[in-house]
Formats: structure tokens, sequence, C-alpha cells
């Protein structure tokens, strides 16, 4: 029953990145959030590569050598920087992040913990979204004001907590939006 499973694991993640989302202000984002994984083309994925310890889209990508679920669920959500890539015109870098509008950076965030919490099940702690961030950081490509905002909230959740991070969240990043 991997399928069930599946279903179980993106309900679950989605109820989370919700209660984040609701906490701060972001109703539409809450509710919204990662609808694409519902798609033919992410679900079937999904379903297939189960292993309820990672995302399925690791097993495409060791099976075929990427990922088009991937592909196409960062292509379709905002809050995923790699939505954000572009080239990068009148730099010498050929590519390059975007600046990414913050409600998007607030959503990665409270993305972040909740897959965080979601494969680490009875394990999770406020650290372990700063520190699987830090094991890919050196791969990201991402605008650097995104970045420091997502550091920023990451070190705070880490250092502080959800709860004190959430009210500086909605009090101070998100008050102008």
């Amino acid at each position: 029953m991997k399928a069930l499973e599946h279903l179980k694991t993106v309900m679950h993640h989605k109820k989370l990145v919700r209660q984040g989302c609701f906490k701060v202000g972001l109703y539409r984002q809450g509710l919204f959030h990662d609808l694409s994984k519902f798609s033919p083309t992410e679900f079937l994925v999904g379903c297939k590569y189960y292993q309820g310890n990672r995302s399925p889209n690791n097993g495409e990508r060791e099976d075929k050598g990427l990922s088009y679920s991937w592909l196409h669920h960062k292509g379709r959500n905002k809050h995923h920087m790699e939505y954000w890539i572009d080239f990068g015109l009148g730099t010498d870098q050929p590519v390059v992040g975007m600046k990414m509008p913050v409600r998007y950076v607030v959503e990665m965030f409270f993305d972040r913990v909740a897959a965080s919490k979601t494969y680490n099940k009875g394990n999770y702690t406020d650290s372990l979204p700063l520190k699987y961030y830090n094991l890919g950081k050196k791969y990201h490509v991402i605008h650097p004001e995104s970045k420091e905002l997502l550091e920023k909230m990451l070190t705070m959740l880490a250092e502080k907590g959800e709860e004190e991070t959430c009210q500086y969240i909605k009090e101070e990043i998100l008050k102008n939006e």
C-alpha cells in the first residue's frame, strides 16, 4: 500500500505547512501549498518510489538519472528557490537566483520545517531544518537577499524555537506584505 502511505505523507506535510502559514497570516499559501503533488506526474512517482524517510524524487533520480516529478514540482511552486532561477544576463554567471517575494521565502521556510518533521518523525528538533539546509547550501542557486532571509529564519528557529520564530515572522518579516 505504498500509494496510501505516500498520500498520508503528502497530506501530513501539507497540514504542517498550512499550520505554519496560518500562524503568520499566509492563509492562501497555506491552503494551496503543493497542490501539484496530486498531479499524475508527481503523485504516481511518489507512489512508485515511496520510502517514508525521504523524498520519492530521490528514488526516481537514482533509478532514472533525473526526477521528472521534481522538475514538474519546482516549476509550479513558487516557494522553491529553483523556481526563481533565470539566465544571468549582464553577469559572469550563466544562471542566477532571482529575488523571491518575501511571502514565498516564508513558505519555503515552513516547507523545510514540515519536511524535517515529516521525514524525521519522532526525532525532530528545531535545529534539523537548518542542519539539512546547510548540507546542500553550497549547491543552492538563490538570490543573496532571499538566502539571507531564509537563513535568518532557520537560525532563529534553531536558537529560539518555533513559537518565537513565527511571532517574529508575523510581526517583523511580513508586517509590510
